[in-house]
């Protein structure tokens, strides 16, 4: 296979690595406390209709996070627009994903920041509460958008407290990735879909495929995408629907990380691998089986020699499943101070969401059904395999603060279970109740 080339991981891996220390600096930046609800003070009709810009010259500052090989593509996007629109320039502005949510609440308040920026689905809350982000249904309505025009689960995460914060752009979720070469030389033609198929490869791949080691499990990245996967297969969840109280301590949850931690203890994964660790190995053909992000596939078609294929997540549990994320455009506060920008902001929004597929081809799955049923969107074959996935997709409740959970909770009982420094059980109801502390804090925070 042999898809376009795009961003390192790293930046990934940086970005969710740092939700918790962002959570901490970005704090100081906010006005939780205030009675004014998110969204007020937005003009009625400031966004106008239509997918074009009919109004003055205007500059709309655009930020984001793709720093890597994704960069460029959403550069060539922005060129487009403003060749097309000669009265809108459009600057735009990379981050490495942790600065940017760190640096974009203290910018937006002094008027030096973003008008128009990309946050992930897990931060849409959260600054919609911070006062950063505006409310962005008048640009649905005006460009005619509902839910039928987008995958149903990333149109409804980008709501909170019944006003849309996010037009979303792409999903991007987990995948799962194998040496079709070694699954060759042990006798197996076809991915496998389910736990026996799966198990069954492990065990002949370490036989007849001369791989003593298969299938890697990390103490870090992406254990804690693959454990949220795994936990909504088994029947259960990360947190309850309000994202008011932790959930993964549960049987799905204790049995999800057991199941991780067997391979290595039956000797089908090395201890203690490290993050990115697994994913070296599957360059270095050194593995046969892994699961990760489908922005990898980029990576791995820039190896000579490897041959490799991709499909959905196996089922492991009761049903399918697998963690997502979704880049979601969205307006700041700093925009309102202009209606021009307002404007100038639903007509970029329209554009580049139209023209999804091209970013499509850096490593992404459109979110807009009209781009995912393209006969381009077909011809991508990595993507167009794991869009499948998108009826399966788990994203976390539209709560703020949710993103800063994550990292000093389930992620490090995980990280504990799979190092054998403690039991699945004990390690997650640990990690629950501190997790329950820290969504009651945020409840407090945001007074949401």
């Amino acid at each position: 296979m042999t898809p376009t080339p795009m961003s390192s991981p790293l930046s990934r891996r940086l970005f969710l690595g740092s939700l918790a220390a962002v959570g901490a600096t970005t704090a100081l930046a906010a006005c939780g406390g205030s009675s004014t609800p998110p969204g007020a003070g937005v003009p009625s009709g400031a966004f106008g209709q239509g997918d074009t810009y009919t109004g003055p010259k205007v500059a709309l500052s655009f930020w984001n996070g793709f720093t890597g090989g994704d960069g460029p593509f959403m550069r060539q996007l922005v060129e487009q627009f403003n060749k097309a629109n000669p009265t809108v320039t459009v600057s735009m502005n990379t981050l490495q994903w942790g600065d940017y949510y760190a640096k974009v609440p203290n910018a937006v308040a002094s008027g030096a920041g973003p008008d128009i920026g990309i946050m992930h689905i897990d931060q849409l809350a959260t600054n919609a509460a911070r006062r950063v982000i505006i409310p962005l249904d008048e640009v649905a309505s005006g460009l005619k958008l509902t839910e039928s025009d987008f995958a149903p689960v990333v149109w409804k995460a980008g709501v909170y407290q019944d006003k849309r914060y996010g037009i979303p752009l792409d999903i991007h979720p987990l995948g799962f990735y194998a040496n079709t070469g070694q699954l060759s030389k042990a006798g197996i033609d076809k991915l496998p879909t389910d736990r026996a198929g799966f198990e069954a490869a492990v065990k002949a791949l370490q036989a007849g495929g001369g791989v003593k080691q298969p299938f890697w499990v990390t103490a870090t990245w992406p254990a804690h995408l693959m454990f949220t996967a795994l936990v909504a297969q088994f029947g259960g969840s990360i947190y309850d629907a309000e994202g008011g109280k932790a959930t993964f301590n549960s049987d799905a949850g204790v049995e999800s990380l057991e199941w991780l931690r067997s391979f290595i203890t039956n000797g089908a994964s090395p201890a203690n691998v490290s993050n990115d660790a697994q994913a070296q190995a599957f360059r270095q053909q050194r593995n046969s089986l892994t699961w990760d992000g489908i922005w990898m596939m980029n990576e791995w078609a820039k190896v000579n020699g490897l041959k490799w294929g991709a499909a959905a997540l196996p089922t492991i549990g009761d049903k399918p499943a697998t963690w997502a994320s979704s880049h979601n455009f969205v307006v700041t506060t700093q925009a309102t101070k202009d209606k021009n920008k307002l404007a100038a902001s639903r007509a970029f929004i329209s554009y580049v969401s139209e023209r999804s597929i091209e970013w499509a081809k850096s490593g992404q799955i459109p979110a807009r059904n009209s781009v995912r049923e393209s006969a381009a969107f077909s011809a991508l074959p990595v993507q167009s395999t794991l869009a499948a996935q998108l009826p399966n997709v788990v994203f976390p409740p539209a709560v703020p603060g949710i993103g800063d959970v994550t990292t000093p909770t389930f992620e490090a009982a995980v990280n504990e279970v799979i190092l054998g420094k403690a039991q699945a059980k004990a390690a997650l109801d640990a990690a629950a109740k501190k997790a329950d502390a820290l969504l009651a804090d945020n409840r407090a925070k945001y007074q949401a």
